[in-house]
């Protein structure tokens, strides 16, 4: 199973990566210490078919690790993600805003030719 710590997430026979900025590692690892004892420990990234744009980007605390995901480990925060959306992720960084138009996880991807205005899909040439 691929597993890279830190910011430096290149996998070992791969030039796929996939990169966790510290505030994302941080609300993340705020996120997981607020649920009950048992819960998912890691945020789970993918990509499904979809959106206004073609693919749309999926968020959520997952506890069941697959054999080949990449897993993601920046500050005590854990990120898993699957092999088919590393494709679609490969050099991207996963960051968290906290602005006036509201709190949100967003993907700095460089794959996507364009994105909707929401910001949660995307196309690919």
């Amino acid at each position: 199973m691929p597993y890279l710590a830190g910011m430096d997430t290149h996998m070992a026979d791969s030039t796929a990566s996939f990169h966790l900025s510290a505030r994302a590692a941080a609300q993340i690892k705020a996120i997981v210490e607020g649920q009950p004892a048992g819960s998912p420990q890691a945020l789970r990234v993918a990509v499904l078919a979809g959106g206004c744009s073609g693919f749309q980007y999926r968020f959520e605390l997952d506890g069941a690790q697959a054999e080949d995901d990449l897993v993601v480990e920046r500050d005590g925060a854990r990120v898993l993600v699957d092999p088919a959306s590393l494709d679609l992720l490969a050099g991207s960084e996963l960051d968290y805003s906290d602005a006036l138009m509201g709190a949100h996880f967003t993907v700095r991807n460089p794959n996507a030719a364009s994105a909707c205005g929401c910001g949660t899909s995307f196309s690919v040439e």
